[in-house]
């Protein structure tokens, strides 16, 4: 089940630079390209979303289903098991939700670049009208 993890982390990673080249000022030669590619990669960037909720799903069924460890009922072994389940399902929680955090992001950022490109061809337009 490790390698789901793997694969979000990567997507969240991939999304988070792909924003930050976006934002970045300064990069006017390459922005053209990163939007470009940008957009073509949305589409396939959505199945984030779906993939997110199935792992949701996947840490509340254990965190319903784990054994109660409570008191004296266990032994430190089971105990110390138990409290590392409990920050896994933490961190990988987190871990969904910077997914979906990056993923609007990703999206909002790259919808507000092509309109900022679209206006500023528009005002180049109107000076060489007039």
């Amino acid at each position: 089940m490790a390698l789901e993890w793997v694969v979000l982390g990567y997507a969240a990673g991939a999304e988070a630079v792909m924003v930050l080249l976006l934002t970045i000022p300064g990069l006017d030669g390459l922005r053209k390209g990163l939007i470009a590619v940008t957009r073509n990669l949305l589409k396939p960037f959505m199945s984030v979303v779906p993939f997110c909720l199935f792992l949701l799903m996947d840490i509340y069924w254990k965190y319903e289903t784990r054994p109660d460890c409570e008191g004296e009922s266990c032994s430190p072994t089971e105990h110390l098991r138990h409290q590392k389940s409990i920050m896994k399902s933490q961190r990988n929680a987190l871990l969904i939700g910077a997914a979906l955090i990056f993923y609007w992001l990703l999206y909002s950022v790259t919808h507000l670049v092509v309109k900022i490109e679209q206006l500023k061809l528009r005002v180049e337009r109107l000076k060489i009208k007039e």
